[in-house]
Formats: C-alpha cells, sequence, structure tokens
C-alpha cells in the first residue's frame, strides 16, 4: 500500500468520523425541540380533551395555578388552562406505572384579544367580534378586580334565575 493510498484512508476515517461526531451533536440539539413537539398546549381559560392508552388511578400536576385535570372517565382528561405559563402532568395506572408524563403550556388567545396599555397598566378585552372586558391574569388590579366582582355578580343572578328566583 502507498503513502499516499493510506493517507487517504486516514483521511476518510477522520471525515466519517468528524461526521458522525457533528451528527450526533445535532441529534442532542434537535432532541428539546422534539420534546417540544410533545407538548400539550391549552388556551388559557378553555379546556382540552385527552385521551390515555388506558385508565389513570391518579393525575400529578407540577403547578395546579397553571392548569387543572380531571378525569371525565377512567382513560378521558380534561385539561383546562388556569394561567399562562409552564407545569407538567404525570398520570400513573393502578400500579402506579407511569402512563403519561408531559409538558403543559397555557397560552393567550392572541387571535381575538386585545390588550389595552396604559403605561405599565394593562387592561384586557375578548374580540369576538365585539370587544368586551374579561377578566385576565396580570392585568391592572383595579381593573381586574371590577370585572371579576361584575363577573361574579353576573354568574349569581343567573344562578338565581335557574333555582326560578329571578324577576318575572
Amino acid at each position: 500500500m502507498t503513502s499516499a493510498h493510506a493517507q487517504g484512508i486516514n483521511l476518510r476515517r477522520a471525515l466519517a468520523a468528524a461526521l458522525l461526531a457533528g451528527a450526533a451533536v445535532l441529534a442532542g440539539m434537535a432532541r428539546p425541540a422534539a420534546q417540544g413537539l410533545d407538548d400539550i398546549i391549552v388556551t388559557y381559560d378553555q379546556s382540552q380533551l385527552l385521551p390515555l392508552p388506558r385508565p389513570a388511578a391518579e393525575i400529578i400536576i407540577g403547578n395546579p395555578v397553571i392548569a387543572d385535570v380531571s378525569v371525565q372517565s377512567g382513560n378521558l382528561l380534561v385539561i383546562t388552562g388556569k394561567a399562562f405559563g409552564i407545569t407538567n402532568m404525570i398520570a400513573l395506572d393502578a400500579k402506579r406505572q407511569v402512563i403519561f408524563d408531559r409538558r403543559i403550556l397555557v397560552k393567550r388567545d392572541d387571535v381575538r384579544v386585545v390588550n389595552l396599555q396604559r403605561g405599565a397598566l394593562r387592561q384586557t378585552f375578548n374580540c369576538t367580534p365585539q370587544c368586551n372586558p374579561t377578566v385576565t391574569i396580570g392585568d391592572e388590579p383595579a381593573y381586574f378586580d371590577a370585572m371579576l366582582k361584575a363577573a361574579e355578580k353576573k354568574s349569581g343572578l343567573s344562578e338565581k334565575a335557574a333555582d326560578g328566583g329571578g324577576s318575572q
């Protein structure tokens, strides 16, 4: 074997090793992005159904302030976005085996929500198609409290009417 031939083989081996190392680095970089594709994305103040492969005996939520999960049936969950942020959910079966483990991202409905920003103070409106005030975490405290009070009053009047106690 000639010296040039041996150098060519060594060069090809070095190139192959470099390509494999580069592929390994790229695979490692792609892993978090691939995990991100598996995240459950729920819109703030909305619910989403999630079927499980088998019935869950226990549900663990990392931060129940961000998302709430209720079991509709043994293997059908309802996930509700409570506050903006990221948390996780783990579902265990009766043998305490993990059957589901994913992150939950609660996001804003940017298509139908308009924010009125006055300096550092924010007020949120739901525009579907008219813009009406809404209760959104992070709004100016006085505005938030006023909208919450109005929503609670309306809910109370609706419940009263449903019970037959409304005005006639």
